[in-house]
C-alpha cells in the first residue's frame, strides 16, 4: 500500500489550500453554512455532476467552467438553499456569486466554481450570500479544511474530512483532502466524462501535479467504487457534486496515466473517496446500521448492479435491517422482481458468512444465529444469483423511524 492516512486530515492537508466555514445566517439554527475552499496557485479541476434532469443552477455553471479545462482557483459552498429549479435568477445568482467571490480573491469568475445544497425551489437570498461570501474570504487559513466541512452541513451530524499521504515512486510525497456532506437524497448517479464531470457534495484537493486527462480518468475510475455505490433512500439529488482541484505544489513530475506514479496516486485517491462515500452512508439521517451488499453470479456487471440497487433500495429490506429481522423472503423478492436472470434452483445468500439460503431455500440455520449476525451496527450480505460472473457492490443502510421524521418536518 503506497499511502496511509493522515490524523484529523481535511482539504487544507495538501499543500497550497486554504479554507474557511463561517456562518451567514442561511440556517434557522444559526450554525456554519457557508465555506469557501481556494487554492493559492492555479488547479487542475475536474469533476462529476448528478444525472437528475433538474440539476440546480450551480451545476449547470459548473459543469461549463469544467468543460473548457481551464485552471480554478476556488469554490464558494452554501448550504441552507439548494438553488434548484430556480430558473434563470438562479442562474444568474451563481455567475454573481462566481463574481463577488473572484474580485475578493483578485482571480478571474472562471476560476470560480459554486455549490449549493439546502431546500429546492427557494430564491437565493443572495445579500445573505454576498456578504457571508465576503466573510469567508477573511476567515480563510490555512488549516480552515475542518471548519469548511462543517459548514457544507444539512442535516449530516457530524463532519465528514479525511487526507491520504502518498509516496510516489523515487520517494516523492504528495497529499489527497477530502470532504463530504450527504445524509438523505442519497443515491448518487455521477456522471463523468473528459472535461466536463439532502445532496451528496464533495471536494477533494491534492499537492499533486498531474495532468488534467490523468486526472479525469482517476476521477471517472474511482466513482463505481465509492459514491456511485452508495444510496441511503434511492432518492438522486438535483446539485450532487465531486470537484477534485489538484495544484501542484508538492512539485513532482505532473503524474500521467499509465504510470507507476500513476497507480499509486490512484490508490490514495480511490481510499478518500472511498472513505467519505461510506461516511455519508454510515451518518445517513436517522441510520443505525450500515449494509455491505455483495451480489455476484450475475449474467454480467449491469445485472448484478441492478439487482444490488433493488435490494438495497426496498422499503421492506430497509425495516428489515432496522429491526434486525433476518427476513431473507424479502431480499430474493427484490432480486426476483429486479428483472434480472435468477438461476432459483442455485441462489445462495449468506448472512456475515452464515448460511441464509442454498439452492433457493432456507438454508435450516437457527433464527437466533442468523439474528446475532446483523444485529450490529455494520454487516455484510452475500448473495449469489447462480447465473454467471458477474458481480457488484452497494454501501447502503437500514430505514428508521427517525428517516420519516426528518424528512416529515424538513420542509416545515
Amino acid at each position: 500500500m503506497s499511502f496511509s492516512f493522515v490524523p484529523s486530515g481535511s482539504v487544507t492537508t495538501p499543500r497550497g489550500f486554504l479554507a474557511a466555514g463561517v456562518t451567514a445566517g442561511l440556517k434557522k439554527s444559526g450554525a456554519p453554512d457557508l465555506a469557501l475552499l481556494v487554492s493559492e496557485t492555479p488547479a487542475v479541476a475536474a469533476g462529476a455532476f448528478t444525472a437528475n434532469a433538474f440539476c440546480a443552477a450551480p451545476v449547470q455553471y459548473d459543469r461549463a467552467v469544467i468543460a473548457v479545462g481551464k485552471p480554478v482557483r476556488a469554490v464558494i459552498i452554501n448550504s441552507g438553499n439548494a438553488n434548484a429549479c430556480t430558473g434563470a435568477a438562479g442562474l444568474r445568482d451563481t455567475k454573481a456569486t462566481a463574481v463577488f467571490v473572484a474580485r475578493r480573491l483578485g482571480v478571474k469568475p472562471s476560476e470560480v466554481l459554486v455549490s449549493s445544497t439546502g431546500r429546492i425551489g427557494v430564491p437565493m437570498p443572495m445579500d445573505v450570500i454576498l456578504a457571508g461570501a465576503g466573510a469567508a474570504v477573511k476567515a480563510l487559513v490555512p488549516n480552515g479544511g475542518q471548519k469548511a466541512a462543517q459548514a457544507i452541513m444539512t442535516t449530516d451530524t457530524k463532519p465528514k474530512a479525511v487526507a491520504v499521504q502518498v509516496k510516489l515512486p523515487g520517494g516523492k510525497v504528495v497529499h489527497i483532502g477530502g470532504m463530504a456532506k450527504g445524509a438523505g437524497m442519497i443515491a448518487p448517479r455521477l456522471l463523468a466524462t473528459p472535461r466536463q464531470h439532502a445532496t451528496m457534495l464533495s471536494y477533494v484537493t491534492t499537492d499533486a501535479a498531474v495532468t488534467p486527462r490523468f486526472l479525469d480518468q482517476c476521477l471517472a475510475a474511482a466513482l463505481d467504487q465509492s459514491f456511485n455505490r452508495i444510496t441511503v433512500d434511492g432518492d438522486m439529488s438535483t446539485n450532487d457534486t465531486l470537484i477534485v482541484l489538484a495544484n501542484g505544489s508538492a512539485g513532482n513530475t505532473p503524474i500521467r496515466a499509465g504510470t507507476p506514479a500513476a497507480a499509486a496516486f490512484a490508490e490514495g485517491f480511490v481510499a478518500v473517496v472511498g472513505r467519505l462515500a461510506r461516511e455519508l452512508v454510515l451518518d445517513g439521517e436517522g441510520v443505525t446500521r450500515f449494509v455491505e451488499l455483495n451480489v455476484r453470479g450475475a449474467r454480467n456487471r449491469e445485472e448484478a448492479q441492478r439487482c444490488a440497487k433493488a435490494i438495497a433500495n426496498s422499503a421492506l429490506c430497509k425495516t428489515a435491517w432496522f429491526g434486525a429481522d433476518p427476513n431473507w423472503g424479502r431480499i430474493l423478492c427484490a432480486a426476483g422482481y429486479s428483472g434480472v436472470k435468477i438461476n432459483t434452483a442455485k441462489v445462495s445468500l449468506d448472512y456475515e458468512g452464515v448460511p441464509i439460503v442454498r439452492g433457493g431455500m432456507s438454508a435450516g440455520t437457527p433464527e437466533p444465529k442468523q439474528v446475532k449476525a446483523i444485529k450490529r451496527r455494520e454487516f455484510r450480505i452475500d448473495l449469489d444469483l447462480g447465473a454467471g460472473k458477474g458481480e457488484y457492490t452497494v454501501w447502503t443502510c437500514d430505514l428508521t423511524y427517525e428517516y420519516v421524521k426528518i424528512n416529515a418536518d424538513y420542509h416545515t
